[in-house]
């Protein structure tokens, strides 16, 4: 639309319904609202991905297969905002633990969508205020992990989601096994759930068989059952196999690779640092002494059913700061002193959480979310400890406080010395790589972090030091939470959450004034650095999922310079550097440009699993030879679950050739640009011709003087005077988009409003450019009608508006022409045609184009029938496969029993071979009625199937006349 001349009422409507309508889903334009909306430049094949998830009204979910690092997160959150604009709002997302709060901020960033965390604390807080069930109260979308959505599948059941996402899904490929609780759990939960988007990057890791089960989940008649699978593509014929598997997959699951993106993402590159250090003699017989206590059968600071995660937990603080472990300590020996006191007893795992920030999500992962002391723990025994007992926890706090003294009694820690040295030594990296002094440093300890603090205070470090961690309280971050507060007052960088805006505040803090940012787990969840590419490990996680996620806070999309990645390395640890090693060079965190690979990061699963292991190593291995040995089975372990065969079977199922993935994303780079483009100017257009007088605009958006008249009073809410611009302008506004509260107010305005009869006189010359089409009729007049279909098939409604246009002399107007005719700039006089000579030729043509626009609809929804029906085909077929293979399996069995029974030496053993081969004959004649019968089964249920589509196949039409006026053509 013109900038230059206001949307007369009538043009006004017509680009109301324009943006708000609900399109085909196979269609760009379906997706407009929430590429204008997002706050985030999209990639082509992030808009591929979610066209793909939204397309096919009958498929019960797709599986986004991209490779590590493409943004299968944004991919999701386009789906979830698309849903959102459609009023389906029911939407649940299942992640690992450690990833919950980094999607809420995603979707809260990115997508302006509040989002709620359910945990045991927050679910127990609604149920116990509401009596309702906790998954149903939320206004936004419910995030919660693998462990909590197991626990609560009964909830998540009851409810009737518009969709389900799932990250990290390759947790659910092995659903067919009996040991995997949790995905048969959610499948289960979820089986009634006709849309899920399953995000992995690794859909196949060890076996075929994974595919079958990660495509379960989503829908059980893509194949029939495992039986069959296996017969089929597991077995000889590989070549036609893997052709039929890989067209039966290819309407479920998409996958692009990095390296088919790279004209649109610029990838930098990893430099790995390492910083070697000796602890001091104090410092090693700190770690042997705890090392000891650690190791030993009974402990009573540790009830059995927590030993393992605790004991974990304290293995990282022993090597993260003599101030850390200090406090763990001091904890534990309180803890005990309360036994022996009869005091209240405090909870370990609550106090080792306020320095130990991931021990909830380490908990959770390790489905251990509620803890309850156990008969183990003396605490817990009501009579109190028997004096036998007493003396083990008076002899156990002694060593306890001893080892704290010890602790306390070190001033420096060597890794903190040689802290300083990285520093220099990697800043001078960045001089070099001409990138900006700023370097995040990683702590898994909040009292390591305080130690950081006071380390780098006296330095030339020390005004440029920003504290990142999961309160975010101290008097630091609130002076700069503050000073943020009132810098974006009456701007939309005030969410109103002051968790939220204090995470903004202290990032854009760092951005502007900071120089290091000191930052426990929680600086690795959800937050955005591409400004800075120096991150420091000083704590170096055994998970690799929470490395890759630390040093993806940097090496992101939008870095322009090399990320440096600094690591400790203690030499005189055996276990330390052998954690060391196998992380860079197995998992090859640190150096190249893409980090940790697909195939290596899905073998371990969870990561905490994976942590587990290590864990074990420390708790069980002494000396360095035992060290070295476990260290190198685990690693043998690894490479024996990276299978090369399968590595290049995926290839083969799930990617397709180079030059015709990008040749696809440059049509859809375009297509989305030009719609994000159209959206943007035609909603602006609407806004300059609703709000009149009470805004003044320019290109990026307008400052709202006063509220339009009859907005007061008609239940919008959050409509603020100031500055308005639209997404990814320079943000010191109000963020302005199509389902901002202003925005659909003005919509529902200009498509509600009366209209009478009038003429538009179009002026050609006032457009600004050529439309040839147009041209012959300048001078001319006529009638144009806009009509509004609703047409509903498949269970979906779309929304199309159909324009069609003659002149006085009976001519229709071709193809667009109409369209092109309401996008000229235009006045509104009186009508002035009394005659009807157009109205004839004005009806068979809207009867036309309706006709073409129903049939349109009706092929393509047609071809998604064809396609549900072949599969139910091929699913009813493998079923049938499955009965076939049992019976040919015992055929094989008599041939077998015959040759034996001929070959018998005495009467006697052939009498016998001959009943087996009788008995086997009668369960071969049951298995055939069996098989008719189930064949008959198999073909009803098909049958009716595909009858209940038909159904939803017929058309319902509702056709409303939004106007019709004259026109001229100036």
């Amino acid at each position: 639309m013109t900038t230059q001349q206001p949307l007369t009422p009538h043009q006004s409507q017509y680009v109301a319904w324009l943006l708000t309508r609900r399109a085909a889903g196979d269609s760009v334009e379906s997706l407009a609202s929430t590429l204008v909306d997002s706050q985030v430049d999209l990639n082509p094949h992030q808009v591929d991905a979610a066209l793909f998830a939204c397309r096919n009204p009958l498929s019960r979910g797709v599986i986004l297969a991209d490779e590590v690092g493409l943004g299968k997160t944004i991919e999701a959150g386009l789906v979830i905002s698309q849903r959102w604009a459609e009023r389906r709002r029911k939407v649940l997302i299942i992640v690992p633990a450690n990833l919950r709060k980094q999607w809420h901020q995603e979707l809260q960033d990115k997508f302006s969508l509040q989002g709620l965390i359910l945990e045991a604390k927050s679910y127990n807080a609604i149920r116990k205020q509401e009596r309702k069930n906790p998954f149903l109260m939320s206004s936004g979308p419910i995030i919660c992990s693998y462990q909590f959505a197991k626990a609560k599948a009964k909830d998540i059941k009851e409810i009737e989601w518009d969709l389900v996402v799932l990250d990290e899904a390759h947790r659910l490929r092995n659903v067919y096994k009996t040991s995997n609780v949790i995905a048969k759990t959610l499948k289960d939960a979820m089986a009634h759930v006709h849309s899920k988007v399953l995000l992995t990057a690794t859909p196949l890791q060890n076996s075929l068989v994974e595919l079958y089960g990660l495509v379960s989940i989503i829908d059980d008649r893509v194949f029939g059952d495992l039986d069959s699978f296996r017969a089929q593509f597991t077995s000889s014929g590989r070549d036609q196999a893997f052709g039929a598997l890989r067209e039966r997959l290819a309407t479920v699951c998409k996958r692009t690779l990095r390296k088919q993106v790279q004209p649109y993402v610029s990838y930098t590159a990893r430099k790995a640092i390492v910083q070697e250090f000796t602890p001091s003699n104090e410092e090693q017989e700190l770690s042997r002494l705890v090392a000891d206590y650690l190791r030993r059968p009974n402990l009573q600071a540790l009830p059995q059913s927590q030993r393992q995660l605790i004991s974990l937990v304290l293995w990282k603080l022993l090597a993260s700061s003599t101030h850390a472990i200090a406090g763990a300590l001091e904890t534990m020996a309180k803890r005990l002193q309360g036994v022996l006191d009869a005091s209240p007893v405090v909870d370990l795992t609550d106090e080792l959480d306020e320095d130990y920030e991931s021990l909830d999500e380490v908990a959770d992962e390790s489905g251990a979310e509620e803890f309850a002391d156990g008969e183990d723990d003396p605490a817990a025994d009501a009579a109190g400890p028997s004096q036998e007992e007493r003396t083990a926890i008076s002899n156990e706090i002694d060593e306890l406080r001893h080892f704290k003294t010890l602790a306390t009694s070190i001033r420096d820690n060597a890794k903190g010395k040689a802290l300083l040295t990285a520093l220099d030594k990697a800043f001078a990296e960045l001089n070099r790589l001409v990138a900006a002094k700023k370097a995040i440093i990683f702590t898994e300890s909040r009292r390591t972090q305080d130690y950081l603090l006071s380390l780098l205070a006296d330095t030339s470090y020390g005004d440029g030091i920003v504290l990142f961690n999961g309160t975010n309280s101290d008097a630091r971050a609130q002076a700069i939470y503050k000073d943020w507060i009132k810098r974006h007052e009456g701007t939309d960088h005030i969410t109103g959450s002051k968790t939220a805006d204090t995470r903004a505040a202290l990032v854009e803090h760092f951005k502007e004034r900071g120089t290091v940012m000191i930052a426990t787990e929680a600086g690795a969840e959800g937050i955005n650095l591409q400004f800075c590419s120096l991150v420091i490990n000083y704590d170096l996680p055994w998970n690799p999922q929470r490395i890759e996620q630390r040093i993806g806070r940097c090496h992101r999309y939008g870095q322009k310079h090399d990320v440096v990645v600094v690591n400790f390395v203690d030499r005189s640890n055996e276990a330390d550097a052998r954690v060391y090693e196998l992380l860079e060079q197995k998992f090859q965190l640190f150096d190249g440009v893409f980090g940790a690979s697909d195939e290596v990061l899905g073998t371990i699963g969870s990561g905490v699993d994976f942590e587990r292991r290590i864990a074990d190593i420390y708790q069980n291995c002494r000396n360095p030879s035992e060290i070295k040995a476990s260290f190198e089975q685990l690693q043998l372990d690894l490479s024996g679950e990276i299978s090369e065969a399968m590595v290049k079977t995926r290839q083969i199922l799930l990617e397709n050739f180079d030059e015709e993935v990008q040749d696809k994303l440059r049509v859809r780079a375009e297509d989305s640009r030009s719609a994000r483009s159209r959206f943007e100017r035609m909603l602006m257009d609407l806004s300059r011709a609703e709000l009149g007088d009470c805004a003044s605009f320019d290109d990026d958006g307008f400052h709202l003087r006063r509220a339009p008249d009859g907005i007061e009073g008609s239940g919008i809410e959050g409509i603020e005077l100031g500055r308005y611009e639209l997404p990814r302008r320079s943000g010191d506004a109000h963020l302005y988009r199509i389902n901002h509260p202003l925005a659909l107010w003005i919509a529902q305005q200009a498509k509600t409003r009366p209209l009478g009869g009038a003429k538009l006189v179009f002026d050609y010359d006032g457009y600004g450019s050529k439309v040839s089409t147009l041209e012959p009729y300048r001078g001319k007049a006529g009638w144009l009608t806009l009509k509004l279909l609703f047409v509903e098939a498949l269970g979906n409604q779309e929304q199309h508006l159909l324009v069609a246009a003659t002149t006085t002399d009976g001519v229709s107007l071709d193809e667009e022409d109409p369209e092109k005719l309401l996008r000229l700039p235009a006045t509104t006089q009186a009508a002035s045609l009394f005659n009807n000579a157009g109205d004839a030729t004005l009806v068979a043509n809207v009867a036309t184009r309706k006709t073409e626009l129903l049939r349109d609809i009706n092929q393509r929804n047609l071809g998604y029938f064809e396609q549900e029906v072949q599969k139910l085909d091929a699913w009813a077929d493998d079923l049938k496969l499955g009965l076939e293979q049992e019976i040919k399996e015992i055929d094989r069995e008599i041939k077998e029993v015959r040759r034996t029974a001929a070959t018998s030496p005495t009467l006697e053993e052939k009498l016998s071979w001959q009943k087996k081969q009788r008995e086997l004959e009668g369960k071969r004649s049951k298995l055939r009625r069996e098989l008719f019968n189930r064949q008959d089964e198999v073909e009803t249920q098909r049958n009716d199937l595909i009858s209940q589509l038909e159904v939803k196949l017929q058309q319902k039409v509702e056709e409303r006349t939004l106007f019709t006026i004259e026109w001229g053509l100036t």
